[in-house]
């Protein structure tokens, strides 16, 4: 059996797979298998991919299907795997050689269930656009019935975790939606006790050029499905107790993610069509204005901590001056 299996579907992306696929196969962890999905693509990713399955036979399983999206794609991957840890990369983007070594051994020191790496958004230069600093202020090793703020507190990315296999053995990515991490990877970390992480910037996630101004869309309000599915696995857990983290959680999430969201939303019928299932959110779950402002992430204030840009759209939503915001933005 291999240490950890890397899912990575691709999709029409032959300007960047080599570059992922390059930094897989240089990994200084040598008991890894990488599954590579061709989910339907229409461009040279195929040939790509044969190039590296004939180059790396003994590291690289390929894999074609139709199109269906990026959790089937995930999901045929979990199928297929043989590993006691798996990871998942996006094919546009790179990870450092050493990334799944040290996430590894992590694991096996702390018999961690999931272990979290920092990742970097670059641009197509390679220059470093911004740090994503994942945990703050905790140890390597974190006991989650002790330290269960994380839960409410973490960035939800597959990208930049590896998983127990045995997470995966009642959970599947939901096909045919926006946003599958925020549906799943919480479920994930309700399944675990011990966590582990790293504060090296191992992943490299790219911010193309071509989805940067990508559409922002009825789509959005997957995630406040997402927050609702997480609920009924919240319910149902041994954390079902820790309340207050996961009215943070909704907080974060359901609030916060999604108004995020909303911003880049450019119609103003679907804008305001979509706040009001938002709103509808906040009344349901009988989350306060006040919690909203006074909610802390890694215990800073969240809002005082955003830069004044956001802070401003954050004040203006809740203070109902909306009007006035769709002007500004």
């Amino acid at each position: 059996m291999n240490k950890v299996s890397i899912i990575v579907p691709v999709y029409n992306v032959e300007k960047y797979l080599r570059k992922c696929l390059n930094s897989l196969v240089n990994q200084t962890l040598l008991e890894i298998e990488i599954l590579v999905i061709n989910d339907g693509s229409t461009d040279g990713s195929g040939k790509i991919i044969e190039e590296f399955q004939e180059k790396f036979s003994l590291k690289i399983k390929s894999f074609n299907k139709e199109n269906g999206g990026l959790s089937d794609a995930r999901n045929f991957g979990l199928e297929h795997t043989n590993s006691e840890f798996i990871g998942f990369v996006d094919s546009d983007d790179e990870v450092s050689e050493n990334m799944f070594e040290e996430m590894y051994d992590l694991a096996q020191k702390h018999s961690a269930e999931m272990v979290i790496c920092n990742l970097q958004k670059v641009d197509e230069n390679g220059k470093v656009t911004q740090k994503l600093t994942q945990i703050q202020n905790m140890p390597e090793k974190i006991n989650l019935e002790e330290n269960f703020s994380l839960f409410a507190d973490i960035s939800y990315f597959a990208c930049n975790k590896i998983f127990k296999k045995e997470l995966f053995q009642n959970k599947r990515f939901k096909k045919g939606i926006h946003f599958e991490d925020i549906q799943l990877i919480p479920q994930l970390v309700l399944e675990s006790k011990t966590i582990a992480q790293t504060q090296a910037y191992h992943y490299q996630y790219l911010e193309r050029s071509d989805s940067i101004s990508k559409t922002h869309t009825e789509k959005g309000l997957d995630i406040l499905k997402a927050v609702e599915d997480v609920e009924v696995a919240f319910r149902s857990s041994v954390y079902c107790n820790k309340i207050s983290e996961w009215e943070n959680f909704q907080i974060l999430e359901g609030v916060y993610t999604f108004l995020a969201y909303l911003a880049f939303v450019k119609e103003d019928e679907l804008y305001f069509k979509m706040s009001e299932e938002l709103k509808k959110f906040v009344k349901k779950n009988n989350i306060s204005t006040l919690e909203i402002f006074s909610y802390q992430r890694f215990g800073k204030n969240y809002l005082l901590s955003l830069p004044l840009r956001k802070k401003i759209y954050y004040l203006l939503y809740f203070c109902k001056q909306e009007k006035l915001l769709r002007k500004l933005v």
